[in-house]
């Protein structure tokens, strides 16, 4: 099975679909993850029209695409992609929880929940400036 994936991503084409649908499962993975960790819902929240809570979001969407960008920019196998992405949503996952944790004054979730717009850019930005940092990592 391995090797028949393998000649698949030999292709170009195949290439561009394999890593489309890592990237696509791996979205859809890792922000679930982060929903869980959040304390309030991040799609109710943007249905209501929570800019902060989309801003947020966003940032979360870009950091995670970002880093895969980064590991398939390293040449390495979809597995090694793989396994370097996740590392990489694993430090931004630390990054969110010592954003929460250094700001004591608030809640960061709190305040995101509430529309705090400064809040929301804070956490996009975060989340995009530490992608760049985790991706020029990615050996």
């Amino acid at each position: 099975m391995e090797h028949t994936i393998d000649a698949l991503l030999s292709h170009p084409l195949g290439s561009l679909l394999g890593y489309f649908a890592v990237a696509i499962l791996e979205l859809v993975v890792f922000l679930s993850i982060f929903e869980m960790v959040t304390k309030y819902n991040c799609w109710e929240e943007i249905r209501k029209g929570n800019v902060a809570a989309s801003m947020a979001t966003g940032g979360k969407i870009f950091g995670i695409c970002n880093v895969l960008r980064f590991s398939i920019q390293a040449e390495a196998s979809i597995y090694e992609t793989m396994k370097w992405s996740a590392i990489g949503f694993i430090l931004l996952l630390i990054a969110y929880f010592m954003f929460e944790f250094l700001t004591p004054v608030f809640s960061i979730d709190k305040e995101i929940a509430a529309d705090n717009r400064a809040v929301g850019l804070t956490a996009m930005l975060i989340s995009v400036s530490l992608s760049y940092v985790i991706g020029a990592s990615i050996l």
